[in-house]
C-alpha cells in the first residue's frame, strides 16, 4: 500500500526512518553548545567523561551513532541530564529551562497546586465547559462504552469512541495503523481526533482508549477540557470482559496474558487516579454503575477524585 490515499483511506504520515544523518548532527550540535557554555575544551571533557576526545570529533561534528552508556558519560561529565541532550525537540527557552528547573524543586503537593494555578490563568476550558464534556477513561474491558452510551442517553449528549474517530478519520482500522505504521502516526491521529471533538462539540460523553493516557500531551489535553472519570475493574474482570466481547487471543496464553494485564494495569494506575472521579465496576450491573455516576457527576468539588459504591 503506498502512502498516497488508497480505496479513499488517509494515509498517516509515516515516521522520519530516513532522517538518522540530521538526528546526528542535531545532537552533535547540542553537545558542542553545551560544552562551549561550560566553558570546556573537548579535551577537558574527553578527560572527564572517559570518551576519547577523537571519538567526541566526531561525534559533535554528527558522524558518531553514541551508545547510551557513551552518552551518559558525556552528559554527566557536563552536568546535563541524558534527556537534554537526546531530546528530539527543538532547544528550549531559556525561560522554559529555567521553569523546569523550578518545578523540579517543588513537592507533588506543591506541583500539583502550581498545575492548578497554572491551568485556571492560561487557557484550561472553564468549570462550566468541563462539566458538558465527559471523558472515560480506562483499560479495555472496564465498561467505558456499555457506561458511556447509557450515560450519554441519560443526559441527552452524544456519545463519542475516540477509537472510531480515530478510523474515521484515517480511514484504516487501529489494527492496520499499527501494523503498517507504528505508534508515532497513530498518537497524531489520536491527537488529532480529540482535538476536533473538543473543537465541534460542547457537549459529550467521550469513550477513549486505554492508552491514551501515557501520552502526555494528549491526556493533558483531556484533563484540562473534559470532567474525567476512570472506569475501573480487576485484572480478571478485565480479561474476562475481553474474551466475552470475541476476542480470544488472551486465551492463547492465559497466565502469561493475565500477568501482562496486572502490569499495564500497575503501570497506569497513577495516570488513571488524575482523573477527577473513579467508579468501579466490578461486581456492578450497567444500571448501577450509572447511578453511582451520575451521584459522582452531581456531588460537590469536594467529592471530586472519590470513589462512590451504591448506598453509599
Amino acid at each position: 500500500m503506498s502512502m498516497s490515499k488508497t480505496r479513499g483511506r488517509r494515509s498517516p504520515v509515516r515516521a522520519d526512518t530516513d532522517d538518522l544523518p540530521a538526528y546526528l548532527g542535531r545532537l552533535g550540535e547540542r553537545v558542542r553548545v553545551m560544552r562551549s557554555r561550560r566553558g570546556m575544551s573537548r579535551k577537558m571533557l574527553a578527560q572527564h567523561s572517559q570518551v576519547s576526545e577523537r571519538y567526541l570529533a566526531q561525534l559533535e561534528a554528527g558522524q558518531g551513532n553514541c551508545s547510551i552508556v557513551l552518552l551518559r558519560r558525556v552528559a554527566h561529565a557536563m552536568s546535563v541530564p541524558v534527556a537534554e541532550l537526546v531530546d528530539e525537540r527543538p532547544d528550549r527557552s531559556v525561560e522554559d529551562v529555567l521553569l523546569v528547573q523550578f518545578l523540579d524543586r517543588l513537592s507533588p503537593a506543591e506541583l500539583a497546586k502550581a498545575r492548578e494555578w497554572l491551568l485556571s490563568r492560561f487557557g484550561a476550558a472553564s468549570a462550566e465547559a468541563r462539566r458538558e464534556r465527559i471523558a472515560l477513561i480506562g483499560l479495555r474491558g472496564g465498561g467505558k462504552s456499555t457506561l458511556g452510551r447509557l450515560l450519554a442517553a441519560e443526559l441527552e449528549m452524544p456519545f463519542i469512541e475516540l477509537d472510531r474517530e480515530i478510523e474515521r478519520e484515517s480511514g484504516m482500522a487501529l489494527g492496520e495503523i499499527f501494523e503498517m505504521f507504528g505508534q508515532t502516526p497513530f498518537r497524531r491521529f489520536e491527537r488529532a481526533a480529540l482535538e476536533a471533538v473538543l473543537r465541534t462539540h460542547d457537549r459529550c460523553v467521550l469513550s477513549t482508549g486505554g492508552s491514551l493516557v501515557t501520552e502526555p500531551g494528549t491526556f493533558e489535553l483531556l484533563l484540562a477540557s473534559c470532567t474525567t472519570v476512570w472506569v475501573r475493574a480487576t485484572p480478571s474482570e478485565h480479561m474476562n470482559r475481553v474474551i466475552a466481547q470475541g476476542d480470544l487471543r488472551p486465551m492463547a496464553d492465559n497466565n502469561r496474558a493475565m500477568d501482562d494485564l496486572v502490569a499495564i494495569l500497575a503501570s497506569r494506575e497513577s495516570l488513571y487516579a488524575k482523573a477527577d472521579f473513579t467508579i468501579e465496576t466490578t461486581s456492578q450491573t450497567p444500571p448501577q454503575c450509572l447511578r453511582e455516576l451520575l451521584k459522582l457527576l452531581a456531588s460537590a468539588p469536594a467529592r471530586r477524585r472519590g470513589v462512590v459504591r451504591e448506598g453509599a
